[in-house]
């Protein structure tokens, strides 16, 4: 089958703004439903997004998994997102898959993120953060700047809006860095004010 004729899939999800939001964290688009541990962002069991926010936030990385479950429970993560002020979408509102897997190496953004109108809704939001280089580079298209690298931040402007861009790597566990690393670079988002 030619990449056109791979179905086109839309973002399950809205974005998750609470009131005063600060941080807005941006990965590229979900895994398939198969591979959801919850249906919210950062849902694939596998990937350490919610171990890194666990090392942060509670000094422990399994303090957002439910073991008994087997899976993220969603309450406790959404408690820590309103109190952190911490805001998730994701950078393709619409994909292709050219395979049959979650790897951004292999999707192709019909329709990216209009992150102005994000922005416009919740302007209180002076941070954007990107795990990965393909998130990464759709935000720094529409800042009109080169991608930059991982762990330096850059001020960048999109629509009327100024805000801090943080490339950070990658927390799905083909990216190889050990956790404890990955916390440490995104520990460095929290230090700053915002």
């Amino acid at each position: 089958m030619n990449d056109i004729q791979q179905p086109i899939e839309r973002h399950p999800w809205p974005p998750y703004v609470p009131d005063g939001a600060r941080y807005l964290f941006l990965g590229t688009f979900p895994p398939k439903p198969e591979r959801w541990s919850m249906p919210f962002f950062y849902p694939n069991r596998i990937n350490d997004f919610w171990r890194v926010m666990g090392v942060i936030f509670m000094n422990d990385r399994d303090a957002l998994w439910d073991s008994r479950l087997r899976c993220f429970d969603l309450d406790a993560i959404k408690a820590l997102l309103d109190r952190e002020h911490i805001a998730l979408w994701d950078t393709a509102m619409a994909v292709r898959r050219l395979k049959d897997n979650a790897s951004d190496k292999f999707l192709e953004i019909v329709e990216p993120i209009d992150l102005a109108a994000l922005l416009d809704l919740h302007p209180t939001i002076t941070h954007v953060i990107t795990t990965g280089e393909k998130a990464t580079g759709v935000i720094a298209a529409q800042a009109g700047i080169e991608v930059p690298p991982i762990g330096r931040p850059v001020d960048c402007t999109v629509g009327t809006h100024c805000f801090t861009l943080w490339r950070m790597p990658s927390t799905s566990r083909a990216y190889p860095l050990p956790l404890e690393r990955k916390a440490e670079a995104y520990r460095l988002v929290f230090a700053l004010p915002s």
